[in-house]
């Protein structure tokens, strides 16, 4: 995958969205610390793998990975915030325990709240990578689910969301 077109489109989200909301000045980090873990929330939500009570089926693999790629936009923006903007291209393979990966990628947030580290910031991306891929996406599903939603962010917007 490109992740540093990623970034870049990223860039220009940021760009456009703190620029229409005056926020270049301010401190957004905590704000997109809480953003993030609300999206994994409501990925978890949609995959139901956690609802042991629910004989509900999961949602369509559309929504999920809508729903992930949310989580995708908030995770690059960190990085950009952070200068980690240059990761190198990797997909990974990871377990398919679905509740544990969501558990393991809220532990990878609250650890990148408190160590700000590159180290740390990787440690949270190929988490969610490899959740990406136990959800069965490929990086060509990610990769057009994010220029989509990136297209519909922007659109956002201009719409006064």
């Amino acid at each position: 995958m490109d992740w540093l077109e990623l970034f870049n489109m990223q860039q220009k989200l940021d760009n456009y969205i703190q620029e229409n909301h005056q926020l270049k000045s301010e401190e957004l980090f905590d704000r997109k610390i809480l953003a993030l873990l609300v999206e994994v929330g409501e990925l978890a939500n949609e995959t139901k793998c956690f609802k042991f009570w629910s004989t509900k089926p999961a949602s369509p693999q559309s929504v999920i990975l809508e729903e992930y790629v949310d989580g995708l936009h908030f995770i690059l923006s960190i990085g950009l915030d952070k200068q980690y903007d240059h990761l190198p291209s990797k997909w990974v393979e990871k377990t398919k325990d679905l509740t544990n990966l969501f558990n393991i990628v809220f532990e990878k947030i609250i650890a990148f709240k408190h160590d700000q580290s590159k180290e740390s910031y990787k440690e949270l991306i190929y988490t969610y990578i490899g959740l990406g891929n136990a959800l069965g996406f490929s990086e060509d599903n990610v990769k057009d689910a994010y220029y989509e939603k990136n297209k519909v962010n922007f659109e956002r917007q201009d719409s006064g969301y």
